[in-house]
């Protein structure tokens, strides 16, 4: 497999790391993204606007903290790509975009978002890891994702 298929085979693998269930266990970020972000580099930038805070996390551990209590409260969220990944590679470095839709469950209701996401990869010793993260996310319309996602059965 040539470097652009296994990176946008990692970033979509990543976009389903994210996926909740009802009465899942909670959420361990370094269980879930260990082989995706690079926890041992000391310039990681990763951002996500839809961080009510808008932080810029320079450790993975670090967006880690940012995302574990809003995944821990939620019920579910679930998430389909809209488009992508597109990728570009060369030796060290890659870059991906991806773009997918996600519906959000907490006990307050269900939000539905569409997020773009790039992510810049470095080839490391054990593979292509997350150094660079930026995502933007824009809320949709109530009911907006109906039909678009699978169907999750309790159970």
């Amino acid at each position: 497999m040539n470097d652009e298929r296994l990176i946008a085979e990692l970033h979509g693998r990543w976009v389903f790391g994210w996926e909740r269930n009802e009465g899942d266990a909670p959420f361990d970020f370094r269980r879930t993204f260990g082989e995706f972000y690079d926890f041992d580099s000391p310039d990681l930038r990763l951002y996500d606007d839809f961080d009510p805070e808008q932080r810029v996390a320079t450790t993975a551990t670090g967006y880690g903290s940012i995302w574990e209590p809003h995944f821990d409260r939620m019920v579910s969220a679930h998430h389909a790509v809209d488009d992508g990944p597109h990728v570009i590679a060369s030796h060290h470095l890659a870059a991906s975009t991806l773009a997918f839709v996600a519906r959000i469950t907490t006990p307050d209701g269900a939000t539905d978002i569409r997020t773009t996401t790039s992510l810049v990869w470095r080839r490391t010793p054990d593979g292509w890891r997350i150094v660079r993260e930026h995502n933007s996310t824009r809320v949709l319309s109530a009911g907006d994702l109906d039909g678009r996602l699978p169907v999750y059965e309790a159970g």
